[in-house]
């Protein structure tokens, strides 16, 4: 009987373990495809960008979506907008809570005449 309550005990243990390692997997992604629309979009250097204003909220809000992933920052600000360009980047800069600053870079991954997708480094 012992043996039995050990082999469910760890069978439990181990299938919570592999649902929140899942959740916070799927939670804390830093990629985002975003459609390049008439709200969404801007110009930077001639070329169809996404506009600061979004990166800046998508940055900031999935920055830090659980407890025991990143840090948390708020007013995140980015110097323009995201060019719509594969490899195309910028640097973005949030502040955390203790009044320092994070640098947060920021990169495009693909994109397409709709949409851009992209990605953030913690």
């Amino acid at each position: 009987m012992p043996s039995k309550y050990l082999v469910s005990t760890v069978g439990g243990l181990a299938g919570a373990a592999v649902v929140f390692g899942l959740g916070t997997h799927f939670l804390a992604g830093t990629e985002s495809t975003t459609a390049l629309d008439t709200h969404s979009t801007a110009s930077v250097g001639g070329h169809k960008a996404l506009a600061a204003y979004v990166v800046e909220g998508r940055t900031e809000s999935k920055y830090n979506p659980l407890p025991w992933v990143g840090v948390q920052v708020s007013d995140v600000t980015c110097p323009t907008g995201l060019k719509a360009v594969a490899g195309a980047s910028v640097t973005c800069t949030g502040k955390k809570r203790d009044g320092g600053s994070v640098d947060i870079p920021v990169s495009v991954v693909k994109a397409s005449d709709t949409s851009v997708t992209w990605k953030f480094d913690r």
